[in-house]
């Protein structure tokens, strides 16, 4: 039997079973951090197919690994995983009205349902083909919070647990197939806490110093700041406390969270300590003080391109998820609730991706049903960023795209959360347990494969991670 047909005999035979994880941890759509019924279950699903487990990884209570080890255990593979939902998100499944499930609650708008489960899916299928070959190697499953948070893996890294894998793949659910040929930027976050004193604001206001004018004075600044930044910068930011409700109080108190963004780590931290300055100003402009609580920093991701030859071309020998009718319906029934302003925008998407001449061919069948060659001359820079960045900055790391909801897909939006408990979501997150695995079974066989991925790592690293945070910052659990 070929490694294929393999590979896709045991998925078949575990199929259930990971589509029920996905459709579980889809309901449970915990947030960042709090992912302790997602991370149970698929830890009882490793357990259970005789995995070795570790639990509260990296000093974060739902981080874990799950590892098996055959004969000499070499090489080690590593797969990653995530489960974590985003807020106010809720919606009922496959169900093309805006209708929350429970309104308010989260919902997986990012799909991180699906890639949990369809890495499991991979681990599994790669163990399974260890023990009925007989062969050498160990399989890692990284179960990996809080992406959609302040980051796990950059933690992880940090604490030495990518030190001994020798190449590590992971995917997303997207709106097509492709080895990921994006270059994201790095990011820093804070959240800043201003000062002051109160007083009555009609009666004795120059008495009080007020912390909320020094968060409006910084956002005045980080706007001027943003005309002397590079083109690729941004720099964001949301009100965590505004210092309360009642206008004739002088806010003793506010609090900022602040994340910049930027290709590279290093430009990073340069504008991050802009933004530092600015805040300075303003708690002196206003005679308050301020302090600065780091917390999240991703590394720049940059696809390994050694592991995405191999990743190419198992992609290709798997090919794209096998849509129905149904699922071509079922597509359009989402593209067609937006807007016109974002349909005419996916229009155009399409016709940049697909060419002119298909546009109104997809619009019909708003699926992709073929597979994105790889191009490292082509990648790309694009304003996201994820911790995957730093996994890939401590062992050679690849990510995978497959197409789990229709194109021209928003993320983020209720329309994902409907597709990610969908039989679009089942299929892409079953084709990507192929690739991965596939992926995984290739480079394991291909030795030069390894050393020239290890190669490119350590001409980007200089020869070892080195964490965005200093080791004073610890996973922020509860602040972030």
């Amino acid at each position: 039997m070929k490694d294929l047909e393999l590979l896709e005999h045991i998925l078949e035979e575990k199929a259930e079973t990971i589509l029920r994880a996905n459709d579980e941890i889809w309901n449970y759509a915990e947030l960042a951090f709090h992912e302790t019924q997602s991370a149970a279950l698929l830890k009882s699903i490793l357990r259970d197919e005789g995995f070795t487990l570790t639990e509260g990884d990296a000093g974060i209570p739902t981080c874990f690994t799950g590892t098996f080890s055959y004969g000499s255990g070499k090489p080690v593979m590593g797969i990653l995983g995530e489960y974590d939902a985003l807020s106010s998100l809720s919606q009922k499944a496959a169900q093309t009205e805006k209708e929350p499930l429970t309104p308010g609650a989260p919902g997986h708008g990012c799909g991180h349902c699906a890639l949990g489960a369809g890495s499991l899916a991979a681990a599994l299928a790669v163990k399974d083909y260890l023990k009925e070959q007989k062969k050498d190697g160990t399989v890692i499953y990284f179960g990996c919070p809080a992406e959609e948070g302040a980051g796990s893996k950059q933690f992880m890294a940090r604490a030495g647990m990518f030190d001994s894998v020798d190449f590590v793949y992971t995917w997303h659910p997207s709106t097509k197939n492709a080895v990921e040929a994006v270059h994201n930027n790095a990011i820093m976050g804070a959240n800043f806490s201003f000062t002051g004193v109160s007083s009555h604001a009609g009666g004795a206001p120059h008495l009080g110093r007020s912390a909320l004018d020094a968060v409006e004075l910084m956002n005045v600044g980080c706007n001027y700041l943003r005309e002397h930044t590079i083109p690729d910068a941004r720099i964001h930011y949301a009100y965590i406390d505004a210092g309360g409700t009642a206008p004739n109080v002088v806010q003793d108190h506010a609090v900022i969270r602040y994340e910049v963004r930027s290709p590279r780590v290093s430009q990073t931290k340069e504008l991050f300590e802009r933004v530092k300055n600015v805040a300075r100003g303003a708690s002196i402009m206003t005679d308050t003080t301020v302090r600065c609580d780091l917390s999240m920093a991703f590394t720049e991701y940059i696809p390994n391109h050694a592991l995405a030859a191999v990743a190419d071309e198992c992609l290709k020998e798997v090919g794209a998820p096998k849509w129905s009718e149904e699922d071509y319906a079922l597509a359009k029934a989402f593209l067609d609730t937006y807007n016109e302003e974002t349909r005419e925008n996916i229009r155009a998407e399409i016709a940049e991706a697909y060419g002119e001449e298909h546009v109104e061919e997809i619009l019909k069948r708003p699926l992709d049903s073929t597979v994105h060659p790889f191009n490292p001359d082509k990648i790309k820079i694009v304003a996201g960023s994820t911790d995957v960045g730093d996994v890939g900055y401590a062992a050679p790391t690849l990510n995978i795209n497959i197409a789990t909801c229709c194109i021209g897909n928003v993320g983020h939006s209720w329309q994902m959360v409907a597709q990610s408990c969908s039989p679009l979501a089942h299929k892409g997150l079953l084709t990507a347990a192929k690739v991965i695995a596939l992926s995984c079974i290739r480079t394991m066989d291909r030795p030069e494969v390894i050393e020239a991925a290890k190669k490119e790592v350590q001409k980007r690293n200089g020869g070892h991670y080195t964490c965005p945070l200093p080791d004073s910052v610890q996973p922020p659990l509860t602040t972030y």
